[in-house]
């Protein structure tokens, strides 16, 4: 049975996410519909490129990744199919793929599909079912469009390291309020060295020495740091709030100072 993920930032209280799936089920009946997230705030490009890249690695090869978030189309971000890691997307081109991947995808395809309805405000619910039957239907994907060579850029902010410093920032923030920030463990270890550090957080207002394993690791209401199962450095409080506790917010600084 295929299978079709959702990710947008319309939210649960208006009929726009019941209106597209209905549109999905008429035109494929069978097919498996998973929300991701319908949370994402109003055209925020770095968290939904944040939670889609999160989670589509966990899909099986073959799966269509709609993405609803600043879905109208023109000249400079047209909408277009991408195929990359054996996985398909579709939205418009306006920076957020170029976010998910490191590297440039297997194939770019920009759409060239009639809209059946004259409302060209919400394209999901139209030029992406119609791309999703085409792929599903097993048909060539060169056919919906030209290839495309690049994306259209949009850059994300990457951390700046120096031979005892990395000044990272916060990228997101969960349900539970743990900040998850652009530092890799992959970077952490490459400067760290497994020496003694900081991590500094509102200006050196709180520290952490160590990197713990698990939320458990601390009593409950103490702060800790760890590598999330994305590999990203969070900050969290255990069964607590880091977020409002510690006042960190999006973009808020995040250091790391390597101790000689």
């Amino acid at each position: 049975m295929p299978i079709l993920t959702l990710t947008s930032d319309w939210g649960l209280k208006d009929h726009y996410l019941a209106s597209v799936k209905g549109a999905f089920l008429r035109s494929i009946p069978d097919i498996t519909l998973v929300d991701i997230s319908h949370d994402i705030p109003p055209f925020d490009l770095n968290q939904a490129s944040f939670i889609l890249k999160s989670a589509y690695k966990n899909f099986p090869e073959g799966t269509i990744h709609i993405v609803g978030v600043n879905t109208e189309a023109s000249i400079d971000m047209p909408h277009v199919l991408v195929k990359h890691n054996g996985h398909y997307f579709i939205g418009a081109d306006n920076g957020i793929f170029a976010l998910m991947f490191n590297e440039n995808p297997d194939l770019i395809i920009e759409l060239d599909i009639i809209q059946t309805s004259n409302r060209f405000s919400f394209p999901t619910k139209d030029v992406f079912v119609q791309a999703a039957m085409h792929v599903l239907e097993g048909n060539a994907i060169e056919h919906l469009g030209e290839k495309r060579d690049a994306l259209t850029n949009k850059m994300s902010f990457k951390p700046v390291v120096e031979s005892n410093l990395i000044k990272g920032k916060a990228i997101y923030i969960d349900a539970y309020q743990n900040v998850i920030t652009n530092i890799t463990e992959k970077l952490f270890n490459e400067i760290v060295k497994g020496r003694k550090f900081k991590i500094l957080l509102r200006a050196g207002n709180y520290e952490i020495n160590t990197i713990c394993k698990s939320y458990l690791d601390v009593n409950e209401g103490e702060l800790l740091a760890l590598f999330d199962s994305e590999d990203h450095l969070e900050i969290a409080i255990s069964k607590g709030k880091a977020s409002s506790l510690l006042g960190l917010e999006i973009d808020d600084v995040v250091r790391i100072e390597v101790l000689a």
